[in-house]
């Protein structure tokens, strides 16, 4: 019974686990189904308000992000200042001019595309470029070439400059005719006076080899333009242009201004360009008549130093610079130093008076020779003994009188005068590659080193040194340091005056007058040869001149020892002596002594000396110098 009754019982029991399972299955794929709908939900609503975020808290940034990537900063170059005399006469400025450009792959991506949407039309990349190198060529006819443009724009490169140093208002035409044309903010440097003074100026051209984008501009290569670029070249501004894909390459009409440039400091230089076209063409006139090698000269203001004109014989032409040779590049006025002969005399004539071993009348019983260790020195003409005053040794330039003295003077004494008037260091004139010339130092003298130095043999100098040593005496005794350089001018106008020159107290005040009185015995024309100077065509009618006249045979750079037929001319002269205003000093290389004017440059100073007189308007002196005796009977 038992079994026939528990069979049921197990069958439901069976039957409700079933139903459970059952129940239980069909509840599990509901609970999946509304957790992934769970999940979904959850994922769309943080990707919306991700997406209200951005847009209401984040937009602004983004978008500047993305222009950021289109976006390019253009340096603005600066205007770089002028080169003025000291009349204000510009002896260098520069023009502002554009570079024509293209960006060659958007123009043929815009043509690909013109001819996929246009199959029909007949224009096309090259139907462009030729109607765009026909008017180019037609408005640029000086500048460019329709085959040259065209060349240019089948470049397989992205991106081409077309032109250089075009007018802006060309410019503007070509591109507001032809968009797909960009261009690019220049300057040229225009040196009106082409060579004049331009050993001086220098030369500067426009310059893209720094990595510095900022640096793009105008630079200095060589002179002032090089010397003084920081103070020219001014500062650039900035510009946001939008770029093609992230390159550099500019789309036309989308500059904006970021920063304005500054521009550079205008230079006002203490040169006369009248007084140097003058210089400049009397020095290479009389080269020429000599058949020197070259000459330098230089016109000094007796007081302050300052550089009137600075010549050489050779000059470049800045137009055409690649044309220069070497020594039209040089300046030799500072940078070629030359032994200087017998206008280095001047040492010991200011040296003796200033220790007191001599006046100048004194009698100096004078040999036609001297022996100095190993050597004997010789005058330049020959004569027994002679009773010279001491203004006769130096007015007829006694090599043995000139060594008598110094011997009295002493070595030590001697050089200390000679470094005082800035033998052996730079002038600091403030031009580039200026030489020190040089002194041998005291511990490496030899015997007859004493020999050669007080007549001018054995030491260098330049001319602007020279020129220095006679502005000394000139100005009672104190050296001035020689500039070139008055001021920088800032585009506001403010003037800025160049630092006070140095000053040396080279011999004292009395000395100075006497050496100068000496010295205008040089261009003394008296009657009887003995008391003639050494340069009577130096004198000015009306003037007093005084002067000194040097003549140093050239080291034969084959052998290594003074050469018998080559010489350094040289004359040194302050006008007028009673009252100075200028000093004129002059180098000529290797003359033709056999030519009547070869032997001396007292010529050449005379004819610059009379111009400045008279375009200064120097008076007269009150009296003639009087005539003294330079060899006593």
């Amino acid at each position: 019974m038992r079994n026939k009754r528990g069979a049921p019982q197990r069958g439901r029991r069976v039957r409700t686990r079933l139903r459970t399972r059952l129940r239980g299955a069909l509840r599990w794929p509901r609970n999946r189904y509304t957790t992934a709908a769970l999940i979904l939900v959850t994922v769309l609503s943080l990707a919306g308000l991700k997406l209200v975020y951005l847009q209401a808290f984040q937009a602004e940034a983004l978008s500047e992000r993305a222009e950021r990537q289109r976006e390019t900063v253009i340096e603005i170059p600066a205007k770089r200042g002028d080169i003025v005399d000291r009349n204000g006469t510009q002896l260098a400025f520069s023009v502002e001019t554009r570079t024509l450009q293209v960006n060659l792959r958007a123009m043929r991506e815009q043509w690909a595309e013109h001819d996929r949407t246009n199959p029909e039309s007949d224009k096309d990349f090259e139907a462009r470029i030729a109607e765009i190198s026909r008017y180019m060529a037609k408005k640029l006819p000086e500048l460019t070439t329709e085959e040259d443009l065209l060349a240019r724009f089948r470049k397989p490169g992205p991106f081409t400059f077309l032109v250089d140093n075009v007018e802006p208002s060309v410019a503007n035409e070509i591109t507001n005719e032809f968009p797909e044309i960009a261009q690019e903010q220049r300057a040229l440097r225009e040196y009106p006076g082409g060579r004049l003074a331009s050993n001086i100026v220098g030369f500067a051209n426009w310059r893209m080899d720094s990595p510095d984008r900022s640096k793009h501009n105008i630079h200095g290569l060589i002179g002032l333009e090089s010397a003084r670029d920081n103070s020219l070249v001014g500062r650039p501004g900035r510009r946001l242009v939008d770029t093609s894909e992230g390159d550099d390459i500019p789309i036309p009409g989308t500059a904006k201004e970021l920063r304005s440039a500054v521009s550079g400091s205008d230079l006002e230089l203490t040169i006369d360009s009248d007084v140097q076209y003058e210089l400049q063409r009397r020095l290479a006139d009389y080269v020429t008549r000599t058949n020197a090698n070259g000459g330098s000269a230089v016109i000094m203001d007796a007081e302050t130093g300052e550089v009137y004109a600075l010549a050489n014989d050779a000059t470049f032409d800045p137009d055409n610079i690649t044309a220069a040779s070497e020594k039209e590049l040089n300046n030799q006025a500072v940078t070629t130093p030359f032994e200087p002969g017998s206008v280095n005399k001047v040492i010991t004539a200011a040296a003796a008076l200033e220790y007191g071993v001599t006046t100048p009348r004194s009698r100096i019983m004078v040999p036609g020779q001297i022996t100095v260790a190993d050597r004997t020195i010789n005058d330049a003409w020959p004569h027994g003994t002679l009773p010279f005053t001491t203004t006769g040794v130096f007015a007829k330039s006694s090599n043995v009188g000139t060594l008598k003295l110094a011997q009295r003077v002493g070595e030590d004494r001697w050089l200390d005068i000679a470094q005082k008037f800035g033998l052996g260091e730079r002038t600091g004139i403030g031009l580039p590659g200026e030489s020190a010339g040089r002194v041998p130092p005291r511990n490496q003298w030899s015997g007859s080193t004493f020999g050669n130095l007080p007549i001018g043999q054995g030491l260098s100098m330049t001319v602007v040194q020279l020129a220095g040593m006679y502005q000394a005496i000139a100005n009672g005794g104190e050296r001035v340091q020689p500039r070139i350089v008055s001021a920088t001018v800032r585009e506001d106008g403010t003037r800025v005056p160049e630092p006070a020159p140095d000053r040396v107290r080279v011999v004292s005040e009395r000395t100075a007058d006497q050496v100068l009185k000496m010295l205008r015995a040089t261009t003394q024309d008296a009657p009887g040869y003995q008391n003639d100077g050494t340069a009577p065509p130096a004198a000015i009618e009306g003037y007093q001149i005084a002067g000194k006249t040097g003549t140093a045979q050239q080291i034969n750079p084959v052998t290594g020892s003074y050469s018998q037929s080559k010489y350094n001319i040289t004359f040194a002269g302050v006008l007028p002596a009673d009252d100075p205003r200028f000093v004129v000093a002059i180098r000529l290389d290797a003359p033709d002594t056999t030519l009547p004017l070869g032997h001396s440059a007292g010529p050449l100073f005379h004819d610059i000396a009379a111009y400045l007189a008279q375009r200064y308007q120097i008076p007269l002196s009150d009296k003639r110098a009087p005539v003294v005796p330079l060899i006593l009977d």
